[in-house]
Parts: C-alpha cells; structure tokens; sequence
C-alpha cells in the first residue's frame, strides 16, 4: 500500500450510485468508507451530536453546516493514520471550507448521471430506516417486496424519492453542489465521471484510484 495517506470525497446527487461505487472503492484499495448519513444515524442512536440533527432530520430538512461539520471532523479526528473516502460531506461551500483546515484532498470524484435517470432510480428506491439500508427495485430489489431482507421489518420509500419532489431536490443538490466542485476543479483535483450505469462508470474509477494506490484485491474482485 502506498505510504502517503489517500484522502478521497466522492460527490453526486441523490440516486447517483454513490454508495455502490464507495463500497467498491472500499473493498478494492482498503480505504475507510465514511458516510456522513451512517455517522448520523449513529449518533442519534447514541443521542450525542445527533440528537441536535434529529429535529432537522425529521422535518425532512438539510442539517446544518455547523452540525455535521462538527460530527464529520470529528470522526476524522480519530482515524488520523488512515486511508478514507468521504460520502455526503462536504456538501456545501462552507463544509469544504472546515475541511481545508484539517487535511488537504488528494482526489475528489463527482457522478453526472442524467436527470431522466436519477428520476427513475428514485422512483424505484425503498430504504429501511433504522439502518439506513437502500433497495432499488430494478437492480437491487428485497428478497421479499417490501421488506429488509436482514431484519425483517418494513421498507418504506421515502417522500422526496417520489417523483414530484425528485425535480426539487435535483435543482437543490445543484445549486449547492455547484461551488464546491468549482473549488475542487480549481485545485486539480476534480475527476468528473458521466453515465448512466454505474458499473460502465467503475472501470474508469478504478483506474483512477490504481494509479494513486495499490489495490488490495486482484482485478477479479471489481
């Protein structure tokens, strides 16, 4: 494994198949996979920074820069000699501003799939709750429709995954996102990715991450 620490961010709208290319990132190069949506589930479990989060959360509102800011440098705070991949953070110009201050990134990918698709994966989205657990049904459906497949209990789709609010929340992850790629793009270290299937958008981000770190698995296990 390289001897300088990789720092990555992964950016992209809601149905953009973060998750999917983070664990496989993760599981092909040893970095820590850091997802500001489980740290946020856990820490309300744990009614520690969370519980100021909770509020929002239920509401159906965006948290607050100053809450994850805190929770997110925080959690890096302890992982200080690792390899990591950030997932939801930073989302805002202010986000990426808190964390120049305690670590510079080496590379920062961003998702631009198409809107007609990303309406439709959302549309097809059913999450259980507790765990934060996300099911599509096209390409990653329950065993049982409905149901988490480990718990048992019920999945739910959420309100801004049905398609009158999809369009909104696009235009808002834009509106949001848009300073913090310019920023990124400005350093260098921007490496933008479109498509809109995430396993034809793999090869080119495994390539990308060879080339800054030895894989821990052969090429097989892409």
């Amino acid at each position: 494994m390289a001897s300088k620490l990789l720092r990555a961010v992964i950016l992209g709208p809601p149905g953009s198949g973060k998750g999917t290319v983070c664990q496989r990132i993760a599981q092909n190069f040893g970095l820590q996979h850091l997802s500001s949506g489980h740290f946020l589930r856990e820490n309300i479990k744990a009614n520690t920074v969370g519980a100021m989060a909770r509020q929002y959360i239920e509401k159906g509102l965006l948290v607050p820069d100053h809450v994850i800011t805190r929770l997110m440098l925080s959690e890096l705070e302890t992982r200080r000699g690792q390899h990591w991949l950030l997932d939801g953070f930073p989302r805002t110009l202010v986000q990426a501003e808190a964390l120049d201050k305690i670590c510079a990134l080496d590379l920062v990918i961003t998702l631009n799939i198409p809107f007609e698709t990303l309406k439709d994966r959302l549309s097809r989205r059913w999450i259980h709750p507790p765990s934060g657990r996300v099911y599509n049904l096209d390409f990653n459906p329950p065993h049982v429709h409905g149901i988490d497949d480990i718990t048992g209990e019920p999945l739910i789709q959420q309100e801004d995954d049905k398609p009158e609010a999809v369009a909104a929340r696009l235009r808002q992850y834009k509106d949001v996102a848009k300073p913090v790629i310019e920023l990124y793009k400005s350093r260098g270290v921007l490496h933008q990715f479109s498509g809109t299937e995430t396993n034809k958008i793999w090869p080119y981000v495994y390539t990308l991450f060879s080339n800054k770190i030895t894989p821990v698995q052969s090429k097989e296990a892409q």
